[in-house]
């Protein structure tokens, strides 16, 4: 039993000041409230508008051609079959060559690797000079740089094309490089310079009073705490450099040469007798798969660095 002795002053303070009883904070919010349902019902439609094409393709490239020509395309397939996909991958026929997108996968990748690789690296000092290192100038050349970001890109594809001939790189895998390389640069730098403004001034003070050099505090401060805007760099370059299709047919003169996506075109528009959409979904999935996985293997930090990046500009 409680002592009545402990129980006195609680009920004496409770009669001076009855608004104790009441309950403090927020009032709570109902589950089911009229903006919830709002909320979620967009959002599910909106993610219904656009998993329905992806769920459509899935399908199809499970199906075979019998079943795909009785006409219901959102039904699952009655039996599953990866022939399509093997045919996508190794088979289909891009021209004068039949052995599937396997060509222009290494292709890609051999594109891909250097054009990221010197893109991110090369952005990411742009990045960091601009911000922290001021000289005579600069803004002057990031407005240049910035400017030729809002530049269409087939306004300066014939152009290109003369440098490259009179290079000797035009019809070859490095000169496509040095385009994407060229066209990534300003987003890049504009995404650094503005993730790096974000950074603490005094970090950067402190190393220069310590006797650090431009490399020194490049990479022994600003890389390690710069991982989510790499992410978010390598995001953008891999997803535009492996979906590009106007580099590669323009500036690549060989088949042999081509990029997935080129070749993803010739699979699709070369019908030979019935056109087989199993295939070409195959086909369409295959290229899209890489950068569908880099984003899926690395999307919280994307969200972190975008977040980052936008703070000053």
């Amino acid at each position: 039993m409680a002592n009545p002795g402990t129980l006195a002053p609680t009920a004496a303070v409770n009669a001076v000041n009855p608004d104790l009883d009441e309950p403090r904070g927020p009032k709570p919010r109902k589950a089911l409230s009229r903006t919830n349902i709002m909320l979620y019902g967009t959002l599910i439609v909106v993610a219904m508008y656009y998993a329905l094409p992806l769920y459509v393709m899935v399908v199809t490239s499970l199906k075979g051609m019998p079943e795909i020509q009785m006409g219901n395309i959102f039904a699952p397939p009655l039996e599953i079959t990866f022939q399509p996909w093997v045919k996508a991958w190794a088979e289909a026929c891009t021209g004068i060559n039949c052995d599937g997108l396997s060509r222009g996968f290494w292709n890609s990748v051999r594109i891909l690797i250097p054009s990221v690789i010197i893109s991110v690296a090369v952005a990411s000092v742009n990045g960091y000079a601009l911000s922290m290192w001021k000289f005579k100038g600069s803004e002057v050349f990031f407005s240049i740089l910035m400017i030729g970001a809002f530049i269409p890109y087939q306004i300066m594809l014939y152009p290109i094309v003369i440098m490259l001939r009179e290079a000797g790189l035009y019809g070859s895998l490095t000169g496509l490089v040095l385009v994407h390389v060229a066209f990534g640069m300003p987003i890049n730098t504009l995404l650094f310079r503005n993730y790096f403004a974000s950074i603490p001034e005094e970090l950067f003070k402190a190393a220069r009073v310590d006797g650090a050099g431009f490399w020194s505090i490049f990479f022994r401060i600003m890389l390690p705490m710069s991982l989510p805007i790499f992410v978010v760099s390598l995001i953008i370059q891999v997803t535009g450099i492996w979906n590009d299709f106007l580099f590669g047919v323009t500036y690549i003169s060989s088949p042999d040469r081509y990029p997935m996506t080129v070749q993803l075109n010739n699979i699709v528009n070369s019908v030979q007798g019935v056109k087989e959409y199993n295939v070409n979904m195959a086909a369409t999935l295959l290229t899209g798969l890489v950068p569908l996985v880099i984003y899926f293997a690395s999307g919280k930090l994307f969200v972190r660095g975008i977040a980052a990046g936008a703070v000053k500009g």
